[in-house]
C-alpha cells in the first residue's frame, strides 16, 4: 500500500544496543512524525530529549530510510509511532538500529492511537486496486486537536512506565498543556462557526479529522484515488462539481502539486491553500497549537 525507499550503508548499520540510562538522565524519545515530538515536548517538558524521524513538509506514508534515522534510534527510550499503518517504514529503521528497547512488543515501542476514534475504516476489503486505502482507518488523527487528550495521555503513560517517579510531572504538564488547548478551542470553534457545513475538495484524504471538528465535509479529492494521480477525466469532473456546488477551497498538502491544485481552483473560482499536514509543515507551525492556528485562520480566510 506504500513504497519504503531503503538506502542503507552497511558500515553504518548500528551493530550493539545502548546501555539503559540511569534515572538521572532525560528519557530518549524518538517520534515518527513531528506532531508527536510537539505533544511528547509538551508532557515531557526538561525531563525529555525529543526527535522526530519525519520533517514536518514530508509525506509520511512515504520516508526515505537512511542511517541517519537508524542513528537517532540507536540510544532511544522509547520510540513514539503514529500507528494505524502511517508508519509502518519505522519497522526498517528499528531494524537498522538494532536497539532492543523500540521492537515490537517491548515497553519502549509506543503506538499513540491507542483508544482514537478512527474515521473513515474501510468497510469492505482493501486491495491495490483502490490506491493508498489504510485498512484500519485514516490515520491523520493527529490534525484535530480534540484528538490531543488521547494523544498526550497515551505519552504520559509510556513516560510513566520509564520513569514512574515522575508520573506527577508529566501528568502536571499535561494538563498545563491542555488548559491552553481548551483556550484555543473555544477560539477556533468560534473562527469556524460561520463556515459549518461548507463544502471543501482536498488534493490527498488526509483532512477528514480536521474538518469533522470543525463542521466541514470533503467533497471530493483531487486523486483520482488516494495516492493515486488523477486523471484529465476526473480534474474535468471535479472543476464541474466545484461550479455546480459553489465550493471555494482546494486544501493541498505542503508536499504536493500546488501548481496543479492552484490550476484547478482558477477553473472552478475557488482558492487552492496550504496547510500544516503537520507541525513545521509550514512558516509558523512550529508547535502543535500554531500548527492547527494556521489551519483553522487559512482556511477561516479562504472561506469567507
Amino acid at each position: 500500500m506504500r513504497r519504503v525507499i531503503l538506502v542503507i550503508a552497511t558500515a553504518l548499520v548500528v551493530s550493539a544496543a545502548a546501555p539503559a540510562v540511569s534515572a538521572a538522565d532525560k528519557i530518549r524519545v524518538v517520534a515518527t512524525i513531528p506532531d508527536l515530538k510537539a505533544l511528547a515536548e509538551e508532557v515531557g517538558g526538561k525531563l525529555v530529549d525529543v526527535e522526530a524521524l519525519a520533517r514536518g513538509n514530508q509525506n509520511a506514508h512515504e520516508l526515505e530510510v537512511r542511517p541517519s534515522l537508524m542513528l537517532k534510534l540507536r540510544r532511544a527510550d522509547i520510540l513514539l509511532e503514529n500507528g494505524l499503518d502511517l508508519d509502518t517504514w519505522a519497522d526498517v529503521v528499528v531494524q537498522g538500529a538494532n536497539n532492543p528497547n523500540i521492537v515490537r512488543g517491548a515497553p519502549g515501542r509506543v503506538d499513540v492511537s491507542r483508544g482514537i476514534q478512527v474515521l473513515e475504516v474501510p468497510s469492505t476489503r482493501v486491495d491495490r486496486s483502490m490506491g493508498d486505502v489504510h485498512p484500519l482507518g485514516n490515520p491523520h488523527y493527529s490534525l484535530d486537536p480534540g484528538m490531543a487528550p488521547i494523544v498526550t495521555q497515551n505519552i504520559v503513560d509510556a513516560f510513566a512506565r520509564f520513569a514512574p517517579d515522575r508520573r506527577a510531572d508529566f501528568e502536571r504538564n499535561r494538563q498545563i498543556f491542555l488548559s491552553r488547548l481548551d483556550e484555543a478551542m473555544a477560539r477556533w470553534t468560534q473562527t469556524m462557526a460561520p463556515f459549518k457545513g461548507s463544502k471543501v475538495v482536498v488534493y490527498h484524504p488526509q483532512w477528514i479529522y480536521l474538518l469533522t471538528r470543525f463542521g466541514l465535509s470533503q467533497a471530493a479529492t483531487l486523486e483520482d484515488r488516494p495516492g493515486i494521480p488523477a486523471t484529465p477525466a476526473h480534474l474535468t469532473r471535479i472543476i464541474r462539481q466545484m461550479k455546480e456546488e459553489q465550493i471555494k477551497v482546494i486544501v493541498v498538502e505542503p508536499w504536493n502539486d500546488m501548481k496543479l491544485a492552484g490550476r484547478v481552483a482558477d477553473e472552478a473560482g475557488a482558492k487552492a491553500i496550504v496547510l500544516a499536514s503537520m507541525v513545521g509543515g509550514v512558516k509558523g507551525a512550529d508547535s502543535y497549537i500554531a500548527a492547527i492556528d494556521h489551519n483553522v485562520n487559512a482556511l477561516a480566510q479562504a472561506l469567507r
